[in-house]
């Protein structure tokens, strides 16, 4: 009985490893609308994980005194 409660425990920790391991799905989504001439453009970043899908968002844009 002690043996076969052990292989279940062993079992359930090897499978709640394995899905730690694995990588979930990520959305990510790049709006880029800085000038290519510019080096260092401005930028927001944010990422959200929600534990099964993670969002991650980047939007970019030029300053107006290089865009003259």
């Amino acid at each position: 009985m002690k043996d076969r409660r052990r292989q279940i425990v062993l079992a359930a920790t090897a499978g709640a490893l394995a899905l730690i391991a694995v990588r979930h799905p990520t959305a990510d989504f790049r709006i880029e609308t800085h000038d290519v001439r510019d080096l260092t453009p401005h930028k927001v970043q944010a990422a959200i994980d929600f534990g099964l899908v993670g969002v991650s968002v980047l939007y970019t844009w030029t300053s107006r005194s290089i865009a003259h």
